[in-house]
């Protein structure tokens, strides 16, 4: 097998007649053994169906069903575990990721010898806040987790077989790809193209789960929100310390009193907040752990083919 696509599927009945019809012109243009594999990521719809009939008229095509929905880092584990081409690539059914750019990324890795080609989308049109959001972001968890995280680089992208061979030796279940890729190293290049809309339907990704992800993926790669719950409580014993100091100075040298009520309540709330996120820090790495030492499967399997 020369070269293997991995299409991520969640309820995308209506997405997956248009994406085959498209994805097939493009692969004409290839002249090399392909093979399709579809991993189901639980969908509730008939999504599964028009895969079975996919492989039923095309034995190029392979499907992965899962008992229930798993997430979409799940399924690309899955994919990436299936495929058994010299290039893999990962794309989306909703068209989001042109099929059209396959060969081109495909002609690059061969010609200049990259062991990774990443799909890097602009983000027009996009909303302003989200995209301001995602900028911020990208630089933080480049920050904090020491590796070049690229705004726009997502999981469209096509890589040698090396370099999955390198992406599956980290068996984490906290799965964070975006930072998993950069993690690897290996000699990677960006192309460009736009950023379009889905061809049908509408993102199931919300601001919560974005935010939600966001922060899983910070977690996974850093650990220097630990070192911040330190330091705020460094600081805030030396911002109670300076003010303790400087009530007795008021109080020695100009003969004034705090206000009571007021203070004391600010204060309690004021160091309340900062012990409740340091707890909560805490709380997120431990339950990280929890879920590593558990060793439950990534995914399970109901069908496959």
């Amino acid at each position: 097998m020369y070269l293997s696509l991995i299409i991520p599927c969640f309820n995308e009945e209506s997405c997956l007649p248009l994406f085959y019809d498209e994805i097939i012109k493009v692969i004409e243009s290839i002249n090399e053994q392909v093979e399709f594999i579809f991993v189901d990521d639980g969908s509730k719809d008939n999504t599964l169906n028009i895969l079975r009939e996919f492989g039923s008229k095309d034995n190029r095509v392979h499907y992965v069903s899962f008992s229930r929905n798993f997430g979409k880092e799940a399924a690309m584990l899955a994919g990436l575990q299936t495929a058994q081409g010299k290039y893999v690539a990962i794309l989306d059914a909703d068209l989001q990721h042109p099929p059209s750019m396959i060969p081109k990324m495909l002609e690059t890795a061969i010609n200049e010898k990259y062991d990774c080609i990443v799909g890097k989308r602009n983000r027009k049109g996009d909303p302003l806040l989200r995209s301001f959001f995602a900028k911020c972001f990208y630089r933080i968890i480049s920050v904090l987790a020491g590796i070049e995280v690229v705004d726009g680089a997502g999981d469209f992208r096509l890589m040698t077989d090396a370099y999955v061979k390198a992406v599956l030796k980290l068996e984490e279940r906290n799965r964070f790809s975006k930072g998993i890729y950069p993690w690897v190293g290996f000699r990677t290049k960006y192309i460009d193209y736009e950023n379009v809309e889905r061809a049908i339907g509408t993102t199931k990704w919300s601001f919560f789960k974005l935010f939600s992800y966001s922060l899983d993926g910070i977690t996974a790669f850093s650990t220097k929100l630990l070192s911040l719950a330190s330091i705020m409580g460094i600081l805030s014993s030396c911002f109670s310390i300076a003010l303790f100091i400087l009530l007795v100075i008021r109080k020695l040298f100009w003969g004034v009193s705090v206000d009571g009520w007021t203070t004391i309540v600010c204060c309690i709330i004021f160091f309340s907040g900062i012990i409740l996120l340091s707890i909560g820090i805490l709380g997120y790495y431990n339950a990280k752990m929890y879920t590593e030492i558990k060793q439950r499967p990534q995914y399970i399997v109901k069908e496959a083919q």
